[in-house]
């Protein structure tokens, strides 16, 4: 039964390389076939679902799409053109931009809120939008592991860990990964500055966007608000964080109906829910579920611990530059799923705190998306959107951006966290 688990879940992620358009049906098939099988047994679906993440994940698509639409982030674009001297200084402003909202928000939902202007800006400018928008999609990916909301990954981390919105701040007397995220993005600075050294044309922002309604914005921060509140909760249930991001979901649904007496805004946020990524999850889950439980995790750390021996710093540098690697074509939603109880147990047998793992497999699995075109959603989403509009992006031309902006954020964030993290 081990062997045959294995060999289902080893095809899984070459399909999830091969057919990544299809990887939602073949998570949920692989785990039919779990299920099926007896992998996973039935009555221990229920306790391998992450309830709580795909609950954080839904409400928080809710808010995002209300605030989409209020052209809130149009607005605070505007803001930035008219701070900016010329195409490289708003090029480097949109990317530290789309950093701050996605520290928040999803990345993708990021993009298809800053990237829309971005390629207004090139337009009127009569200049290509691609290294603009490829710094945006990077810097995204970048900040969103700064907190707990910010990223898909970065949910399943806090869930799995127990962590609390403050964790990612401050955690055990350290700084947590926003101040590490934080310092790699500000590292980017100087690097983006010799990326687009060439880019002198000046620019402003003659019209100004209206705000069609602030309610989204204000919605949003008490997202935030709330979950840093319950942080301070002691034993609380596990599915705290996503009832609560799916109780404001639904009040910013009823606040948009009671002002505007129609469903249209509803029927559309409802409609932005990406379905697929949580299916995806649902399906990664009760994988991850029937592995755990025929012990392929436990010989997994096995491997781990032998290859690293008994030292933190070699087992530390094997995760974070080997989840570098493998996020250049893998999802890092299914490996930071696949690697968390990996972890866990390799702690164990070194017989120490797992969170230096944990902060590096968060770095190298969010930021090594950015090395390539297809490493993670928002670097497709952008590349996309540029293919509408006629730019076919090449392997070349992104990673002219995302390699040494990568290198340079892993670089810092890897440093930090080992100076602070380690026993």
């Amino acid at each position: 039964m081990k062997v045959f688990a294995l060999v289902l879940f080893v095809a899984m992620y070459v399909l999830f390389i091969a057919f990544s358009k299809w990887r939602t049906y073949i998570a949920l098939g692989t785990a039919a076939l779990f299920l099926i099988f007896g992998i996973l047994p039935l009555p221990d679906l229920a306790a391998a679902i992450n309830w709580n993440v795909l609950l954080m994940i839904s409400g928080t698509m809710i808010v995002v799409d209300y605030f989409i639409e209020s052209k809130m982030p149009n607005r605070i674009a505007d803001f930035l053109l008219d701070k900016s001297k010329n195409v490289m200084w708003v090029t480097i402003y949109m990317s530290l931009f789309a950093g701050a909202i996605s520290a928040f928000i999803d990345n993708v939902a990021t993009v298809l809120m800053v990237a829309p202007v971005a390629l207004a800006v090139c337009k009127k400018l009569k200049i290509s939008p691609v290294p603009m928008v490829i710094a945006i999609a990077v810097s995204s990916n970048l900040q969103g592991a700064a907190t707990l909301v910010g990223d898909t990954t970065s949910i399943m981390l806090g869930a799995y860990a127990h962590m609390d919105f403050t964790n990612f701040f401050w955690m055990n007397g350290r700084p947590g990964m926003f101040l590490a995220v934080e310092l790699g993005a500000i590292a980017t600075v100087p690097i983006m500055m010799i990326l687009f050294r060439d880019m002198k044309d000046p620019v402003e922002a003659n019209e100004k966007t209206e705000v069609t309604d602030h309610m989204p914005t204000v919605m949003l921060c008490l997202v935030v608000v709330t979950l840093i509140c319950a942080s301070f909760i002691k034993n609380k249930p596990d599915i705290t964080n996503g009832l609560i991001c799916v109780c404001l979901g639904l009040i910013t649904m009823l606040l948009d109906f009671v002002k505007h007496h129609e469903g249209k805004n509803m029927l559309h946020a409802l409609k932005g829910i990406d379905f697929e990524t949580l299916l995806m999850l649902l399906g990664i889950f009760i994988v991850i579920g029937g592995v755990t439980e025929v012990s392929i995790i436990d010989d997994f750390s096995d491997i781990i611990v032998k290859v690293g021996g008994s030292s933190q710093f070699l087992l530390y540098t094997i995760i974070v530059w080997g989840s570098v690697a493998i996020s250049m074509f893998v999802d890092n939603i299914p490996y930071v799923a696949t690697m968390l109880p990996v972890i866990t147990v390799v702690s164990s047998h070194l017989g120490v705190e797992p969170y230096l793992f944990y902060f590096g497999l968060l770095t190298g699995a969010t930021l090594g998306g950015n090395l390539t075109p297809i490493g993670a959603s928002a670097n497709i989403t952008a590349t996309g959107m540029l293919k509408k509009e006629g730019y076919t992006v090449s392997f070349g031309d992104f990673m002219r951006i995302g390699v040494p902006f990568t290198l340079t954020a892993v670089v810092v964030g890897y440093v930090f966290i080992w100076i602070f993290w380690h026993a």
